[in-house]
């Protein structure tokens, strides 16, 4: 599959926001005292809502690590391809 310089930096990008945004939310989720059985932040045992919360910001972790590399390993085939063009010539 060709992927086009301009789609490989956006992936990029989509994997740069999400490791900018979702970290983030797990501080917020962290410090919710609904994520915790005590009502207290870090006392008790964890609810449904942080785990359920836990386990969405890993998947999106996930995905967006691998969109990110698929978008830095479609720059470096851009840029290899373009180096190989250039030697051509």
């Amino acid at each position: 599959m060709v992927l086009s310089r301009g789609w490989a930096f956006f992936l990029v990008g989509v994997g740069v926001w999400t490791w900018a945004i979702w970290p983030r939310f797990a501080v917020a989720i962290w410090n919710d005292p609904r994520a915790w059985s005590t009502g207290t932040v870090g006392e008790g045992g964890g609810t449904a809502f942080l785990w359920i919360h836990a386990l969405l910001i890993a998947a999106s972790l996930t995905i967006g690590t691998a969109v990110g590399v698929l978008g830095v390993r479609g720059v470096l085939a851009q840029r290899r391809a373009r180096g190989r063009s250039d030697q051509a010539v």
